[in-house]
């Protein structure tokens, strides 16, 4: 799925019948996002201005820069809210924040940036408030039903890049010192398979569940760590199948596989910061190209050397 195909265009939208006293909540041009607001805010007259964040949501924006002081600023003068509204407030997301100065928010266009809930469901509670937040707007969970949420999010991206990593390594596993065999590629193929498989399960469904309760800060350490035991058991299984060159490329892989997928949680908790999640993805993504480009290369030399 490209994510150009998955944004709003900025600019300037309304919900209801907004008028010159409506207020005006600012948002990403993320599909997701622009569309859950909207939803919350069915019967009410808004307006809404999308900025351009190259189709990634607040918080992951705010972090890259691209829901930026200057971006709001901009689609500001763009939309000629001046002209549009006699207030001058801005509702600004609070995930956001790490990217928004309001001081210089309204020093750039003139419009005051107010923070307002985390969720788009208390933007009610908190108009009604007098634009006050609760401190249960203002904080985040992370509960066993909200990761189990990304789960299937994940699943569905990952379906097309696994289908082909799984046909190209089926291929390759036919090499043998007779070229290629049909009848080595299959057998070999399919064990790789599984066990790629269960990588991706402990990656994408065990990780996210049972998070809390896994050792370690960095979420490319909890993959590791749930991944060893699909690696043990892949040595265990099919050592007297593929010879022992041939088993550890499996486990190496295992390990990478469901390192790399638990690390893709990482923007999406609230349990690591902008510096935490770069330093995170630099030793991680190391650590698991290594792993598995060395796992490759026993798989290859596995029918040699049996």
């Amino acid at each position: 799925m490209r994510r150009d195909n998955y944004l709003i265009t900025p600019g300037l939208y309304c919900v209801g019948r907004p008028t010159g006293d409506s207020s005006i909540l600012v948002t990403a041009n993320y599909k997701l996002t622009f569309d859950l607001l909207r939803q919350e805010l069915e019967g009410l007259d808004m307006w809404i201005l999308v900025v351009d964040t190259r189709g990634i949501n607040v918080w992951c924006a705010a972090g890259k820069g691209t829901f930026s002081t200057a971006e709001i600023a901009y689609q500001v003068q763009r939309a000629r809210l001046m002209a549009v509204v006699e207030h001058r407030e801005l509702i600004l997301p609070q995930c956001s924040a790490p990217g928004v100065s309001a001081l210089q928010l309204n020093k750039a266009c003139g419009f005051t940036g107010i923070f307002g809930p985390i969720r788009a469901r208390d933007i009610r509670s908190f108009l009604a408030s007098g634009r006050k937040a609760d401190e249960a707007m203002r904080s985040i969970t992370f509960t066993l039903k909200e990761r189990a949420v990304l789960i299937p999010v994940e699943l569905f991206l990952l379906m097309k890049p696994l289908i082909l990593i799984l046909t190209v390594l089926l291929l390759l596993s036919g090499i043998g010192p007779d070229i290629w065999s049909l009848d080595r590629a299959l057998p070999r193929g399919g064990m790789a398979a599984l066990v790629i498989m269960l990588g991706v399960l402990v990656g994408v469904v065990l990780v996210p569940l049972l998070l809390p309760c896994i050792p370690g800060r960095q979420f490319w350490l909890k993959g590791l760590l749930l991944g060893t035991p699909v690696g043990i058991f892949a040595v265990l299984r099919f050592w007297p199948l593929v010879g022992w060159t041939a088993v550890i490329g499996m486990a190496l892989w295992a390990m990478s596989v469901s390192s790399y997928l638990a690390m893709n949680f990482t923007g999406s908790t609230p349990y690591t910061s902008l510096s935490g999640v770069e330093l995170e993805i630099r030793k991680g993504l190391a650590i698991q190209l290594i792993a598995a480009m060395l796992g490759l290369c026993c798989w290859l030399a596995g029918p040699f050397l049996l």
